[in-house]
């Protein structure tokens, strides 16, 4: 008896090995890796291609309109703007993306953030994979901070595609040309700050280059054809006064003027290009003579439509008189521009239009500068429209991720200010509030501040009431919208999608990169095809700096967002279960022999002990 409960015993115990997941020798690889959202897009682009006719337009050009935080609420509210701006009520006002057929609505969460951050979000929208919040053009194996994270994680761009194909391209913006939205085109970097080399830790300046140094001396950032933003800081010395605001100076320290080796460098190569830094320069463009442009318009990020030409403040941000800056070239003028360039190529083209600095006002609480800067890129696309044929043209418009303002009253009446205080006081301590206000941000006060007096207007530095007190307000993590027009726009925008499936659906549009086998085939082909992932971008770091920019994360005080998602720190490969599994099935038959034969021997014995008590 007792050698029958061991066998079961035995048995008992080398089965819950069995069962249970042996134990990891390597890393786990990253679930949400590149080829997990490349396949992710290729299952929502087929489910929306069964819809498509006979037809199989491809677009020859593409323009990507980002409005940086223009959440549903803020085009909502522009228009209405725009509307009141021309003397009507403004509800049923159309702005330009409002007239386009094709409506979705992106996700805007991060690999590791339920909320978006610019970067993260920018890597989804440019790069076609989701991204770690506050990284840049990396997958989900960068690791903020980490420079050794980028080696095998970085990933390509729709510029990159759009130049493989033999297409111009470029990107036109309010903000930084280094900040996190432009940046994701053309760099990698696993902190969005690193946009010259003062922000990169000195002991990994030799591996990972600054954002600025990647677009002057890498590919893609190098054959971009036009690059017209602010940031100049980034790009000159810190012993070099800014051409504009002699009072600063630049940033970098490794005593390098990108703008001027950015010329130097397209010289070398016999390419006919120009650096600009004022709206006289830019006027005086002469596209025929011009095929590579850099404008940098401004120190830092360029001016509020508001601001454009007025008293320049000083680096304390107080104003000095007899310092007026010189105008910055709006939206329009610097997209009018790029395009006459980019236009050029037979071959078609890719430009990136970004209002960069709707963002910023949201953070200050403003919407009177939020919704001007949605109304200046509303005018820059109207610009754009009027040089491209919409039939081999897509354009499509959308933000990187929503802002928290809201927009509500009671019976507010039509056509009332969509800046001004709603015509009913709250029911709780009879104050006014604005019909526009904010979750969180500088707006909040104890007791809550109260609106202008008056309702037709409001300041342009107003800034309106926020319900938790924050020094910036946060963004918000609700969906954006998506409009787009030209070949295929119907077919490949509609419904709720990830963020990180836009550029596949603009490449499938375009034949770019893995989705250029369409314009091979001369009807739809609806089986789900192999996803060709575009290889990597080679590294950049050596294997002497790596450690020690990885001792140095772990002490560096950042944050570490971890979600329940993330399986593992590296992307290792995973171990297989498989020979684990089969040892112990050895084990267990093994120890079944030898207790079974033991048990054999004990009933023999017995049987042999009872005959001879029987013949005694």
């Amino acid at each position: 008896m007792s050698a029958w409960c061991c066998v079961v015993i035995m048995v008992s115990t080398i089965s819950t090995g069995v069962l249970s997941p042996a134990p990891m020798n390597a890393e786990v690889k990253e679930a949400y890796d590149r080829q997990y959202w490349y396949a992710q897009a290729q299952e929502t682009l087929q489910k929306r291609l069964q819809y498509a006719t006979g037809k199989n337009p491809v677009a020859k050009n593409v323009i990507l309109v980002v409005g940086d935080g223009m959440s549903l609420t803020t085009a909502t509210a522009a228009r209405i703007l725009r509307g009141q701006r021309r003397g009507q009520s403004g509800e049923d006002t159309d702005l330009v993306w409002d007239t386009f057929p094709a409506v979705a609505l992106a996700k805007t969460y991060n690999v590791d953030a339920q909320t978006g951050e610019s970067s993260a979000c920018a890597t989804a929208l440019l790069c076609g994979v989701k991204a770690r919040y506050e990284t840049l053009g990396l997958d989900a194996g960068g690791r903020f901070n980490n420079c050794a994270s980028t080696i095998n994680s970085k990933v390509t761009s729709l510029i990159d595609w759009a130049h493989d194909a033999g297409k111009s391209s470029g990107i036109v913006t309010t903000a930084r040309i280094t900040h996190a939205t432009p940046a994701a085109l053309y760099a990698h970097a696993p902190s969005r700050y690193w946009e010259d080399d003062s922000r990169v830790p000195p002991t990994v300046r030799r591996d990972c280059k600054d954002i600025a140094l990647q677009l002057v001396e890498n590919e893609p950032g190098k054959s971009i054809n036009v690059i017209m933003g602010g940031g100049r800081r980034h790009f000159l010395p810190n012993v070099t006064p800014d051409p504009e605001h002699k009072n600063r100076e630049g940033r970098r320290l490794d005593g390098r003027n990108l703008a001027e080796d950015w010329a130097r460098e397209k010289k070398r190569r016999h390419l006919r290009a120009q650096y600009i830094h004022t709206r006289e320069q830019l006027a005086k463009l002469d596209p025929r003579t011009v095929d590579y442009l850099l404008g940098l318009f401004e120190y830092s990020h360029m001016e509020f439509n508001a601001e454009r030409g007025a008293i320049a403040d000083t680096e304390d941000g107080t104003h000095s008189e007899g310092n007026a800056k010189a105008e910055d070239p709006s939206l329009a003028d610097m997209t009018r521009a790029a395009l006459s360039i980019l236009t050029k190529n037979d071959k078609g083209f890719f430009l990136l239009l970004e209002g960069g600095r709707i963002d910023h006002a949201h953070h200050y609480n403003n919407p009177y500068r939020a919704l001007d800067e949605t109304l200046e890129l509303e005018t820059a696309l109207l610009a754009a429209l009027e040089k491209v044929n919409p039939a081999e043209t897509l354009i499509v418009v959308t933000a990187d991720h929503g802002h928290v303002m809201t927009f509500g009253g009671q019976a507010t009446p039509r056509g009332h200010p969509i800046l001004g205080s709603d015509t009913v006081p709250s029911d709780i301590d009879g104050l006014k509030y604005t019909t526009l206000l904010y979750g969180t941000g500088p707006g909040h006060s104890e007791p809550r501040a109260l609106p202008f007096n008056g309702t037709s207007s409001m300041s342009v530095d107003a800034v309106h009431a926020a319900a938790v007190p924050r020094q910036w307000s946060t963004h918000g993590g609700e969906d954006v919208p998506i409009y787009a027009l030209g070949p295929m726009a119907t077919v490949l925008f509609t419904g709720v999608v990830e963020q990180s499936y836009i550029p596949h659906a603009i490449a499938y549009a375009a034949c770019l990169a893995h989705q250029a086998r369409r314009c091979m085939e001369t009807a739809f082909n609806f089986t789900k095809p192999q996803i060709k992932i575009p290889s990597c971008v080679p590294p950049e770091v050596s294997s002497v700096s790596a450690p020690d920019e990885t001792r140095n994360d772990a002490s560096n005080g950042r944050r570490v967002i971890v979600a329940s998602s993330v399986m593992s720190d590296e992307r290792g490969t995973r171990t297989s279960a498989v020979a684990p599994l089969m040892t112990d099935l050895y084990l267990i038959i093994i120890a079944l022999y030898f207790t079974v034969s033991a048990a054999k021997n004990s009933l023999s014995e017995s049987i042999t002990s009872g005959l001879n008590n029987e013949i005694l």
